[in-house]
């Protein structure tokens, strides 16, 4: 019986682990002096060698604040943008015109008792074109950005209907009170020609919807803040009617939550495209 005889030990060296070099960081950089270092790469079943995995980087955009979505876009926020831009027209082209005519306009436009009897829908909407303490005041900075983030969520058409309801809203809850106490002889019937424009009870309940659609840790400093802002102007006691009509607006802004939440969940139910 033959014996099979162990085979020669061979003189071809053993193989070894192949060597990375991508696998090793560059840091030629920081060490000028010393040459780059080469380390071992893990061998896959086929003796091939498998390079280590990269430790993913960070995408640099998602540390770069997205800016962008505070501000009005004409795609992302038609609304918004094309109401801000005819808001700053006026602004600009009231701020070269004659002051006396400038007031004559805001007069004619003036939201007050006998506006309202005699051409109500001209008023309403007339009244919405003005910026009481022009363009950099700040109301016309809160609408900027109120809209803009309360567009993104519900849409421009229902942004505006919300706008609308606390512009006509807070006018006719502190309009109409004013009417019947000249009517009854508890104010002189100079109120009834009281000048009222702006868009400040707009913008004040947007506000308040929009608090409706944050989280608890910002919606409550939010509201918490502006009422407080609203309380100190009622305790100055300058502008009485309007003082007392944004926290109407406000709360108007507040009373739209079921439906504001209702809308934003429908619209992140709509297909992305």
């Amino acid at each position: 019986m033959d014996r099979t005889a162990p085979p020669a030990p061979s003189d071809a060296p053993a193989p070894q682990t192949p060597v990375c070099d991508a696998a090793v960081p560059d840091v030629a950089g920081l060490l000028d002096g010393m040459p780059r270092q080469r380390e071992r790469c893990v061998t896959g079943p086929a003796e091939t060698p498998v390079t280590p995995r990269a430790t993913a980087t960070a995408d640099p955009r998602l540390r770069v604040p997205r800016l962008q979505r505070l501000l009005p876009t004409p795609t992302g926020t038609p609304f918004t943008f094309g109401y801000g831009a005819v808001l700053a027209l006026v602004s600009l082209v009231a701020a070269h015109l004659d002051p006396a005519l400038v007031h004559a306009l805001h007069q004619g436009s003036s939201t007050d008792v006998v506006h309202l009897v005699r051409t109500p829908v001209l008023v309403m909407v007339a009244s919405a074109w003005w910026i009481a303490g022009g363009i950099l005041s700040p109301y016309a900075l809160a609408l900027l950005f109120v809209l803009t983030a309360l567009e993104r969520r519900i849409g421009g058409v229902r942004t505006a209907g919300v706008f609308l309801l606390g512009h006509v809203g807070a006018t006719l809850a502190t309009e109409v009170p004013t009417g019947l106490a000249v009517l009854v002889g508890h104010l002189p019937a100079s109120s009834l020609h009281r000048l009222d424009y702006g868009v400040s009870f707009g913008v004040a309940a947007s506000l308040g919807a929009l608090a409706g659609l944050l989280g608890p840790w910002l919606r409550w400093p939010l509201l918490a803040l502006f009422g407080w802002l609203l309380v100190i102007d009622l305790i100055a006691f300058t502008d009485p009617l309007t003082d007392w009509g944004h926290p109407i607006a406000l709360a108007i802004g507040v009373a739209t939550w079921p439906l504001v939440r209702r809308w934003y969940r429908a619209r992140q139910l709509l297909p992305a495209g």
